[in-house]
């Protein structure tokens, strides 16, 4: 077995700090303060006063640095090799927008200084809310909520508001199979009761289901597009028409719209209501909780309702409009994630219309190329051109007793950060994987080698795909022991 990624060459086997505590080292050595000593309970009432600390590590300042410097090494990120995690879109991030961040007019400004002192930050908002607004097809934007799913709830929260003004709140939200799995949550959440439907033989929604299922209590279809088996809802325009004629508007979670900049825009599909992952598709570091961006873009008709305040421009100054009776309300402190949002407007400045659409152009490419590299390696559960992503399954690997888990196991050996697994479920076994649109082909090469070759193994050695990671520092976790009992904390006994 060969590493093709150059993370492993970095493994090494590090032990918990408290292994490396040696009684009587310390850090630092404070000179003497010239005070007596004072008994601190004879201050503060016992309460408030910690007990003392067992087993505090004791090592020096240099074993503290290379310590955390080899931690931070066994740290696997996109920086650091490929990260095919689908429906992630892990994609490298251009240092320029995160210095564009650090700027000082934006990191000293403070939110409470007054609106004439901030009119550089305020234009940047207008700007990025008119630049997401065209890019959608949905003029109206909210930039305040703080990441996907907050968008989704204020989109919801926004046609909810729609319907109670029309009359009738309604009582159902239709979400398909093949949807993020964070729709449902936030429908229950508005208080609406979620109606599944399933997906046809070409992995997509068809306008006769839901004809069947629409009727005058269905407040919206909530759907994902490309969805979540990286195939493009064909069907778009006669199923929004069913649901516009029953008097429902469609939301459409935008977490995949690296697929489409610059090729499609959703309120041209007929969707009422879109949000927008800035920290997937617009270059902010993805993962570690955050934080991330979610604004929402709507049609005029749901624009009374967006959150406030909203950044507004009247005879070249800047505001932000806070008198908006028919508001949701406010959902977000401040501006939002005000440095995500710079991040966004930076890379979308410096991309330009052309660079968007090339950006998604080059995703379905990758995607595409992958699934005909693995074609004759791997099941193709809906084998058509895909978007940003395709789907595998282990079909084949099952005769030899090896599951996805397996797979995925095995690419943390030659490597690789595994793909997303077990998602969408409408897919058994599914092994989803985005390359997006910043990775080279010899780095897509290497992990479709890496895939043939665990599909190689499979057949000829099933029990080293079973007893993988081995090449790592970690084996494989009991998982079922790790969800039920998990260890958060440290301590002697172990």
């Amino acid at each position: 077995m060969t590493s093709h990624n150059n993370f492993n060459e970095s493994s090494q086997t590090e032990p918990l700090i408290f292994e490396r505590s040696s009684e009587g080292k310390t850090g630092v050595m404070l000179p003497p303060s010239g005070l007596d000593r004072i008994d601190a309970t004879n201050i503060f009432p016992q309460d408030f006063m910690r007990g003392e600390i067992e087993d505090i590590p004791q090592v020096s300042e240099v074993e503290v640095v290379r310590h955390f410097t080899r931690l931070s090494r066994l740290n696997y990120s996109v920086d650091g090799g490929f990260y095919p995690l689908g429906s992630c879109t892990m994609k490298y991030n251009p240092k320029v927008n995160e210095e564009a961040a650090k700027l000082s007019g934006f990191t000293s400004s403070h939110p409470y200084q007054p609106q004439e002192l901030s009119q550089g930050n305020l234009q940047l908002m207008y700007e990025l809310q008119e630049m997401l607004g065209e890019i959608s097809g949905l003029p109206y934007v909210t930039l305040q909520p703080a990441a996907g799913a907050h968008g989704e709830m204020a989109g919801m929260m926004m046609i909810r508001a729609c319907h109670e003004a029309r009359g009738n709140a309604r009582s159902k939200v239709l979400i398909p199979d093949t949807a993020h799995g964070t729709n449902p949550a936030t429908s229950a959440l508005c208080g609406y009761h979620v109606i599944p439907v399933k997906s046809n033989e070409r992995g997509v929604i068809d306008a006769g289901e839901i004809e069947r299922l629409m009727d005058e209590e269905v407040a919206a279809l909530m759907l994902t597009n490309p969805n979540t088996l990286g195939l493009f809802e064909e069907n778009i325009l006669e199923v929004a028409n069913v649901v516009h004629n029953k008097g429902g508007l469609i939301y459409c979670d935008g977490a995949n719209m690296n697929a489409l900049m610059g090729i499609a825009r959703p309120g041209d599909m007929g969707v009422d209501v879109l949000h927008i992952n800035l920290h997937k598709t617009f270059s902010t570091p993805h993962g570690g909780g955050g934080p991330g961006s979610g604004p929402v873009c709507v049609t005029e008709e749901l624009a009374p309702y967006l959150p406030f305040p909203l950044a507004e421009e009247k005879e070249g100054l800047y505001n932000l409009n806070h008198n908006r009776p028919d508001s949701i309300g406010k959902i977000k402190s401040f501006y939002g994630n005000f440095g995500i949002l710079v991040r966004a407007y930076a890379y979308i400045k410096s991309m330009g219309g052309e660079g968007l659409e090339r950006v998604s152009k080059t995703a379905l490419v990758n995607a595409n190329y992958i699934k005909e590299r693995l074609r004759h390696h791997f099941d193709i559960p809906y084998d058509r051109p895909c978007m940003h992503e395709c789907v595998l399954s282990d079909k084949k690997q099952t005769p030899y007793s090896v599951k996805t888990l397996d797979i995925a196991k095995r690419l943390i050996d030659y490597g690789f950060h595994p793909p997303t697994i077990y998602f969408p479920l409408v897919v058994q076994g599914a092994i989803m994987i985005e390359p997006t649109e910043t990775e080279p082909r010899r780095a897509i090469d290497n992990f479709c080698d890496a895939m043939i070759g665990i599909a190689n193994e499979a057949r000829e050695n099933p029990e080293i795909l079973k007893m993988a990671p081995q090449n790592v520092n970690f084996r494989r976790l009991d998982e079922v022991k790790a969800a039920r009992s998990p260890k958060l904390r440290w301590s002697k006994e172990g």
